[in-house]
């Protein structure tokens, strides 16, 4: 069996196998209708002659016997060389024969038809003829009925049927090739777009993805598809785009602590040094060590975060609790700065405790790094019938409204002061909102008049709390 795998070619030849069915079975019916209707000319042509037989034969006008009729009847016939006709008396003796091609021999030796109506052929040309008795007036007490066989030659009628059906089956094969060739038309016309997407395929590269594909004049059935490529390049783009920006960022953010080092081993291996000044610099390469670690860390937890395969545990976890443990944690870091931090309200959550407690952690620690002296941090609990909230607000420079969406991205930082201000790699918040939407939450950010705000929403699937 034969595969076609263009779609185009399909198409065309769909649409031709269909047409040329259609067009098959009406010439089947028109043929089958010419042939009823020739068949009744035929026979319409038969009865005449046959009545033009029986008014000759049987003429009371007529003077003389038999054989007077039947030379009258011969007069009657000249020129009608397409028919013929065969007389036989009651006995099957032969009287006459005009135009005695159009019968066999073994007819013009005597032998009756078949039937009534009934088809032969003489010299390969068709005939259909037609037996009927015809009572002569008589003469005396003698019988004169006589049998009339009529033939028709069809010969005509063959040809132009023959002359139809060849010029069906070539209009048939014509119009097959033309629909197939519409149909190839068509196809190719309405996929069109489809090569498009294609050729923009084969175009794409990491750095032109800036490509769209035109679905003005798109069929239905195609812009659906148009429009999700374009959607996909769209995806593709912002997605290489913050690849590049990342790349950039873990550029920049290895290229201090590595410098560091560098220079701190250039410089201890310029002259000899005592013990203790090795020391001090392996201690401090040390710093720079782990600094290298937890960001190496926090970007494999991010990682996983964004394959999904961030597994964590899901118990009750009192929120209060753990806030309260985190003050305790940096109440030495704000006490030497006069910051205050509170915690109203209270509410518990299932999830992963750790997990949770480092996002909470993660924005402590960002709003005391961008707290200013004596001032205070807020951490909000609430809960309603759906939903738990967690919100810490801290006083400080704000986060201008077009850095707001992008805070939570890697290495992202809302301004240059707050910037200046933090000792970060700017992988706190992007870890927090992680966290938040692995347990099936939200986070937000609202920065205005002096108050940075951020707002932790959880699934009310609620563990009863403690007071």
């Amino acid at each position: 069996m034969i595969r076609i795998h263009s779609l185009t070619a399909r198409l065309a030849t769909l649409f031709a196998v269909l047409a040329a069915s259609l067009l098959v079975l009406v010439a089947v019916l028109f043929g089958r209708m010419l042939d009823a209707h020739f068949q009744e000319l035929d026979m319409h042509e038969l009865q005449g002659k046959v009545t033009l037989i029986r008014n000759t034969l049987q003429d009371e006008a007529a003077s003389g016997g038999r054989a007077e009729r039947i030379q009258a009847l011969e007069r009657s016939f000249v020129g009608h060389e397409s028919v013929g006709v065969l007389l036989r008396d009651v006995d099957g003796r032969v009287l006459n024969v005009i135009h005695p091609e159009h019968f066999t021999a073994a007819q013009r030796a005597g032998e009756p038809p078949s039937g009534v109506v009934t088809d032969w052929t003489v010299d390969g040309r068709p005939h259909r003829g037609i037996e009927v008795g015809i009572a002569l007036p008589r003469s005396g007490s003698k019988d004169q009925t006589i049998a009339a066989l009529v033939a028709l030659d069809l010969s005509h009628h063959v040809h132009f049927l023959a002359s139809v059906r060849n010029a069906t089956w070539a209009g048939v094969v014509a119009a097959a090739m033309a629909a197939a060739l519409f149909g190839w038309f068509a196809a190719h016309r309405g996929l069109a777009p489809l090569r498009r997407v294609t050729e923009t395929a084969r175009r794409l590269s990491a750095r032109q993805l800036a490509e769209r594909l035109s679905i003005d004049d798109a069929p239905l059935e195609v812009r659906d598809h148009a429009e999700a490529f374009n959607g996909m390049l769209a995806r593709l783009e912002a997605a290489f785009q913050r690849l590049g920006d990342y790349s950039a960022d873990i550029a920049h953010e290895l290229r201090t602590p590595i410098s560091n080092l560098m220079t701190q081993t250039q410089v201890a291996l310029s002259r000899p040094r005592t013990i203790d000044e090795y020391q001090d610099i392996l201690a401090s390469n040390l710093e720079e060590y782990e600094r290298i670690a937890r960001m190496v860390s926090d970007m494999l937890f991010l990682a996983k975060a964004e394959e999904n395969t961030l597994a964590h545990a899901s118990e009750p976890v009192d929120l209060a609790l753990e806030a309260d443990a985190l003050i305790d944690f940096y109440e030495a870091l704000a006490e030497e700065r006069q910051v205050r931090i509170v915690r109203e309200g209270q509410a518990s959550v299932q999830g992963d405790r750790l997990m949770l407690r480092r996002a909470l952690s993660n924005l402590i620690s960002n709003a005391l790094r961008h707290t200013p002296d004596e001032g205070q941090i807020t951490i909000r609990i609430d809960a309603d019938a759906t939903d738990i909230r967690l919100a810490v607000c801290n006083v400080g420079d704000p986060i201008p409204g077009d850095q707001i969406e992008r805070i939570f991205e890697r290495f992202h930082r809302g301004s240059a002061q707050r910037e200046s201000r933090g000792e970060g790699a700017g992988l706190g918040l992007a870890i927090t909102r992680s966290i938040v939407q692995a347990h099936g939450g939200q986070i937000s950010a609202q920065s205005a008049e002096g108050a940075t705000c951020f707002t932790i929403t959880l699934p009310g699937h609620r563990a009863p709390s403690s007071s």
